[in-house]
């Protein structure tokens, strides 16, 4: 295996020495521990906006035909007819994968740019709403989809307005933290009044490293929930489990770990409105009843896309290249890992983790070994952390339980490549619902088992903060 590496890292370097326009310097891979193979042979040196949407470099021959056609797939406009390229609607929230995750990253949120929903038949974003007691309102289901195909209603829309509060930190420096209020009007159906209401926002996911996730040991990832308690932070991870396909499952994906799978079938039917074999079912059959006038030219009477082109979808996104980290040699981003740990961040942004020997498996029960026996660096554990109640008000809680993960409880997000987000997608907005407008934001929102690290950062001289979030710029 060490030779393999060896090997591997030599073949990068001749790679590198004729990629000097996305900004690489030969030095840059000449990393202590090989921390710039973020994630093994799975590792691209891509350092443009198409830095999260390149293949991998062992996805060759009928591979890469097979990425191509689920890149094509994951980015096609689906139309409001059935068939192929079709099945939109009758509501939705994006009209394509790519709609929502712009170059396999982060579409800017429209919640800053406009205030809430969309009006170009997207929102980049998922509105989940639920009574208070945790039940679902039955016209409307786990998601409020506002937007709508020619001649239907959207299901409501979403609007919010952000209370700005400055803080100083001990040297002077100021920073200000701003808490969203959402609420939602223009009701398809009955509207719904406020104090019956939980809404909750959540932005795209950046789509690095899907094929690792999936790849990963369960056994590891339980493990460090065994181990990972330190009582002098008040830091205590512990697993998210879910049923799925009447599976009892280690839950990874999503913000709140809340899924086995990439949730290509989900996301097909509950984002878009696309009918398929997992979910044959229209997402809005009252919406049909309320607008029967207008639809009564749709045929509901096929599926709307095939297994074998979202299993496509989801080799797609599995074989996508991880950024490999940069400018590693400069003073500034290694006295910035130094106040990482420093800070403690690395207790739950966990720094290496590891793949089964046999790598993942697909929707459709497809092997991807390419993807095993590889050491991999995300910065997360993968593991929920209660992230706290009480910062202005609410916290980081939006009370929405998501298989085992209590309100207040959130996935650590892996932090590999988030230094290309404003490249790839034009904006630094971060945390479940953007909130956060830059990485000190971001920092600056973490409570509960966050609130240690957050206050040694918090400590630390002006030059140490610029140098952490320098090093986060790096990844």
């Amino acid at each position: 295996m060490k030779q393999y590496y060896n090997l591997f890292l030599s073949f990068t370097l001749l790679l590198i020495a004729s990629a000097c326009e996305d900004g690489f310097d030969i030095d840059d891979v000449e990393i202590a521990n090989g921390y710039a193979l973020s994630a093994g042979t799975s590792t691209i040196f891509v350092n443009s906006s198409k830095a999260y949407d390149s293949n991998a470099d062992w996805v060759t021959g009928n591979n890469l035909i097979r990425f191509y056609r689920g890149d094509k797939l994951y980015d096609d406009v689906r139309t409001s007819s059935n068939g192929q390229g079709g099945g939109l609607g009758p509501v939705y929230a994006g009209y394509s994968c790519g709609s929502c995750h712009r170059n396999a990253g982060r579409t800017r949120p429209t919640l800053w740019s406009e205030g809430g929903s969309g009006n170009y038949g997207f929102s980049s974003m998922l509105v989940y709403i639920s009574r208070r007691n945790g039940a679902f309102f039955r016209d409307y289901g786990r998601v409020l989809h506002d937007q709508a195909i020619y001649g239907v209603k959207p299901e409501g829309k979403l609007s919010v307005k952000y209370t700005h509060e400055t803080f100083s930190f001990p040297d002077g420096e100021t920073y200000e933290l701003c808490k969203p209020d959402y609420s939602i009007t223009e009701w398809y159906a009955d509207s719904i009044a406020p104090k019956d209401l939980f809404c909750t926002v959540r932005i795209p996911l950046r789509h690095v490293g899907m094929g690792q996730m999936m790849a990963l040991d369960p056994k590891e990832i339980e493990a460090l929930a065994a181990k990972s308690n330190y009582p002098e932070y008040g830091i205590s991870g512990r697993c998210n489990y879910i049923s799925e396909r009447g599976v009892m499952s280690l839950g990874l994906s999503g913000n709140k770990a809340q899924h086995a799978d990439l949730t290509v079938e989900l996301g097909f039917s509950s984002d878009m409105g696309v009918t398929n074999s997992r979910y044959p079912e229209e997402i809005c059959e009252g919406q049909i009843q309320v607008n029967q006038g207008s639809m009564m030219g749709l045929s509901y009477d096929q599926l709307d896309i095939s297994t074998i082109d979202m299993e496509d979808v989801d080799f797609y996104m599995q074989s996508l290249g991880v950024p490999a980290r940069r400018n590693v040699n400069d003073p500034q981003v290694i006295r910035g890992e130094e106040m990482f740990y420093q800070a403690k961040c690395h207790l739950c942004h966990v720094t290496t983790l590891h793949t089964k020997s046999r790598g993942s498996v697909l929707l459709n029960n497809t092997q991807v070994p390419w993807l095993g026996s590889q050491t991999i660096h995300p910065y997360s554990d993968y593991l929920l952390h209660d992230m706290g109640s009480e910062i202005m008000g609410v916290g980081l809680n939006d009370n929405y339980v998501s298989g085992l993960a209590r309100g207040n409880e959130w996935r650590t997000t892996p932090l590999w490549g988030i230094g290309l987000q404003e490249k790839v997608n034009g904006h630094t907005y971060f945390l479940h619902d953007g909130r956060a407008r830059n990485l000190v934001e971001a920092i600056m929102w973490h409570g509960g088992e966050g609130e240690a690290s957050k206050n040694l950062f918090k400590k630390m001289s002006k030059e140490d903060r610029d140098a952490l979030i320098t090093f986060l710029n790096s990844l």
